[in-house]
């Protein structure tokens, strides 16, 4: 197996396609890269800027370039010896424009006998044997604008194929529906009424069956070619949590992939582990930028956040949040998994439904794998009957149903095949906390929204030195091959807008005051989305404006709380517009932000040096999202997919071969310093990073450094700079070498072992990347 040493993330798309990837190659060896790492390549819908609505798994994607340019970009990357990493789609299709997935078409065309049928996840008892598509408006009479014209139906922008035979002479359009494998219904009836496995709540996404062997084969015969043909060297797995049968897959693609190293999207929860019979490497990274992310986040400015931006215990807000999903926009779900409980249980249905739906409310983490994770469903259980005393009969009635191995024990240890109710239920608690979490309350709790991040928990604050120590042992010991990751095209915030929002909790006060100044000149209503509303501004500052209002609509109805994407609000939406554009054309706003951001900005720039240079460096596999080489202070997608300047970044890297050190400041040349001094020394001495220790420090700044030696590349960073500078600064601190002699990747000084004063160490830079000059 190749292991990469480092990857860096390129979003594909029709404007920077396989051949402009290829192009880049060259930077990025020079940058110090060691894979190029891809988003989804296979045909999706047209125009998508993602790529995860693969709509042809078979074909490399015309608009991203096809084949050709896939295997020139695969020729380019070998040449320049870089591996190649492309994250795949099994859980679901795109299926938004029929015509474009001949899956989808096949099976609206054909019902149960399409030969594409046992592809798709549909539940055909529930509507009579159709497909219930949610698109019609909301008019009294719909279909009646419906149109047969060229062999389909149209319904305005919608085109749907028709079955054969369906069609006679002088036939309307309505009659020729009604006789269809599918029915048009109107949109409000997904939440409750939709029959096909969606990914989460998104009805254009339709869950495949990667659990039937010729559904696995004919999704991945593609994928197959490129490990026949040498293309492509490792995966990253979009979504396992969708499928059946998570284990099973993963099994059949180390297979497939003759044993390639293989991540997988997996956000895991605090003491959650990854499933050890699980043929991966590890996680994508969310875990790593968790705990990252906490070390420069100062535990004294908790209290005076949670004043500004006051909300309900966490735990208490996301109970309620997911069970508004389960009772909301994932209520068809739940009614089928109400429908597969057995008649012989004897359980009244509402009730059964009401207790399904509080056990997926209460679930602790994103799913279980029985019979691993049986203790999850355990906790849910008893936390349900707390939850809801009312329901518990029908809930202990309940758990052995969904844990078929809880009677049986035996079952387990011979492979006997879980029933569907059991399997369902895991495949539909992971989409309730993506939406009730990652999608709800993280736009709810916004104390510091730096913490808000996926694959974290925002109500853990802040992560001291002694316990960061304990989670990179850990991650040497038992992850060394996962991903570590700051910014990715899911993140909510990039990297150096949460590093400049972090600063917040050093002066949790003064924000606190300057929160209030904001919140008087442009009132919202709602102060805890104000809360995340200023911190994004500030965070990202300067922004443009289509940006800033482009976010903030976004993440007002994702929050869900004073408006909503299905019933905006327009009154409290106008407030918020009108704040946003305060911040451009009321001096006082504008003054009140520009001088906020003017003085935490070289805080969070030493943030973000410190940050990045950690997850270089630590256990682990580190991932460079595009462009992050320089400052990135995107918000949340489409935002941090908007192009990158490769030609600006080209250029920067050769001024820094003629040694300069630039200065920490707008141009962020700094960090494209840190970044390519360490890619290029994981990458050409790999010997230096094979082991994890703590570097010891002394003195009255001690706990503002956090140093470890990976094996003779020592790794220095500052934390907490703000607080720092009003001690006054390093004093006495020292840091203390192991015995030897050193030099700093990035600035060339050399040092002694024992112990060096912080201050000389950290004289140009925040951080300091140390080779022992004996190591070999």
């Amino acid at each position: 197996m190749r292991i990469p040493k480092s990857t860096y993330r390129l979003q594909i798309q029709s404007e920077f396609d396989l051949r402009a990837a290829a192009a880049v190659v060259p930077y990025l060896r020079d940058l110090g890269v060691d894979w190029v790492y891809l988003s989804p390549v296979l045909t999706a819908e047209k125009g998508s800027g993602h790529g995860y609505d693969v709509t042809d798994p078979t074909a490399i994607d015309p608009e991203r370039g096809g084949r050709d340019a896939f295997v020139a970009l695969s020729d380019a990357a070998h040449a320049a010896g870089l591996g190649v990493l492309v994250d795949i789609v099994p859980n679901h299709l795109g299926v938004q424009t029929p015509a474009q997935n001949p899956w989808w078409s096949s099976l609206l065309k054909g019902g149960q006998d399409s030969p594409y049928a046992e592809a798709f996840d549909v539940d055909w008892a529930a509507a009579d044997g159709k497909i219930r598509l949610p698109v019609l408006g909301d008019g009294d009479d719909e279909l009646s604008a419906l149109e047969f014209d060229g062999g389909e139906l149209r319904y305005y922008d919608h085109r749907f194929p028709i079955a054969d035979g369906s069609y006679e002479t002088g036939d309307t359009a309505q009659a020729v529906h009604a006789r269809q494998h599918y029915e048009l219904v109107n949109w409000r009836r997904a939440d409750s009424e939709l029959n096909y496995r969606r990914f989460f709540g998104v009805n254009t996404l339709a869950g495949v069956r990667v659990e039937v062997p010729r559904v696995f084969d004919e999704s991945h015969r593609e994928i197959r070619s490129w490990f026949e043909e040498s293309l492509v060297d490792g995966l990253r797995i979009d979504h396992p949590d969708g499928l059946a049968d998570p284990a099973g897959y993963l099994d059949r693609l180390r297979e497939l992939t003759g044993g390639a190293y293989v991540l997988v999207e997996k956000i895991l929860e605090p003491g959650e582990v990854l499933p050890p019979e699980w043929a991966t490497e590890g996680t994508t990274g969310y875990d790593a930028l968790a705990d990252i992310d906490r070390l420069f986040v100062d535990p004294a400015g908790q209290a005076a956040l949670e004043r500004v931006a006051p909300a309900e215990d966490f735990h208490s807000m996301i109970h309620g949040t997911k069970r508004g999903i389960a009772d909301g926009i994932l209520r068809s779900e739940v009614l089928r998994l109400t429908r597969l409980v057995p008649a012989e249980a004897g359980l009244d249905a509402g009730k059964a439904a009401d207790a399904i739906a509080e056990l997926l409310a209460c679930f602790p983490v994103y799913r279980s794998y029985l019979p691993g994770g049986a203790e999850y469903l355990d906790d849910a259980v008893v936390a349900a009957q707390v939850h809801r005393p009312d329901l518990a009969d029908t809930l202990k009635a309940l758990h052995p149903l969904l844990n078929p191995y809880l009677a049986d024990p035996d079952a387990a240890r011979t492979d006997t095949p879980l029933t569907e109710l059991a399997t369902r239920f895991q495949q539909t608690s992971g989409m309730v906390m993506a939406k009730g979490v990652e999608d709800t309350a993280f736009y709810r709790y916004n104390r510091l929204t730096s913490l808000n991040e996926v694959g974290a928990d925002p109500s853990i604050f802040s992560v001291n030195r002694t316990e960061m120590h304990n989670r990179l042992l850990r991650r040497q010991r038992d992850n060394p091959l996962s991903m570590t990751a700051l910014s990715t095209h899911d993140t909510k915030r990039s990297e150096d807008t949460r590093a400049r929002i972090s600063v917040l909790s050093e002066m949790a006060d003064d924000w606190a005051s300057i929160l209030g100044q904001l919140d008087d000149a442009a009132p919202l209503g709602d102060p805890a989305f104000s809360s995340l509303l200023w911190q994004a501004m500030v965070g990202a500052w300067p922004l443009s404006r289509e940006r800033a209002h482009a976010y903030v609509e976004k993440a007002s109805r994702e929050a869900d709380s004073s408006t909503h994407w299905t019933a905006p609000n327009d009154a409290f939406e106008d407030r918020m517009h009108a704040a946003v554009d305060a911040a451009y054309d009321t001096p006082a706003v504008t003054a009140l932000i520009t001088a906020l951001v003017d003085k935490i900005k070289g805080y969070g720039w030493s943030n973000s040096l410190s940050a990045k240079l950690l997850q270089l460096t630590m256990p682990g596999v580190p991932d460079v999202y595009q462009g992050s080489e320089f400052w990135e202070d995107s918000l949340v997608d489409p935002d941090n997919r908007r192009p990158v300047d490769f030609e600006a970044r080209k250029q920067a890297l050769v001024n820094l071969a003629f040694g300069a050190l630039p200065a920490v400041d707008e141009s962020a040349v700094a960090k494209l310093l840190v970044v390519s001094r360490a890619l290029k020394l994981r990458r050409d001495r790999p010997e230096l990073f094979g082991g994890y220790t703590a570097v010891a420090t002394t003195g009255a700044a001690a706990d503002h450094v956090f140093a470890f030696d990976r094996g003779g590349a020592l790794t220095l960073v500052t934390r907490l700079p703000l607080g720092l500078e009003r001690q006054g600064g390093w004093k006495d601190t020292a840091i203390v070498l192991p015995e030897g002699q050193y030099s700093c990747a990035i600035t060339g000084a050399s040092f002694p072992g024992g112990p060096v004063p912080a201050g000389t160490i950290f004289e140009t830079y925040p951080v300091a990347l140390l080779v022992r000059e004996d190591a070999s």
